[in-house]
């Protein structure tokens, strides 16, 4: 039995982790193909994991990396997930911010009148 209390279920893991808001969710990404456990690709949702393996999935539009420090009994607060695992992502510069307006684009119609772009209505 105690064989049983050093595993668990990776989907259920990566739920109770808080990496994916249901378990549903965690099972169609290791379904998918697309979690490694330990530099292998997980088969299916079921495969057990344990203490001390590496887990690498996407989330978002980044690649997580993260040891498995502890197994836990049930789907805590966000404060309990965190001391599950040890984060080993790369931490990446946040991609820029969309660039300020500089005078590009559609002019306005002050713009456009300066440029002589504006229609003269001919009154019939």
């Amino acid at each position: 039995m105690s064989d049983h209390a050093d595993k668990m279920r990776v989907d259920k893991w990566l739920w109770h982790a808080r990496f994916f808001k249901t378990r549903s969710l965690a099972a169609k990404q290791v379904g998918a193909g697309h979690v490694r456990v330990n530099g292998s690709k997980a088969s299916k949702p079921s495969q057990n994991v344990a203490v001390g393996d590496v887990l690498t999935f996407s989330q978002g539009h980044q690649v997580r990396v993260v040891r498995i420090l502890a197994l836990s009994e049930r789907r805590g607060p966000a404060s309990e997930a965190q001391t599950l695992y040890f984060d080993m992502t790369e931490k990446q510069d946040k991609p820029p911010a969309n660039p300020k307006y500089e005078g590009k684009g559609r002019p306005d119609k002050k713009e456009r009148r300066a440029l002589g772009l504006t229609r003269v209505w001919e009154g019939h």
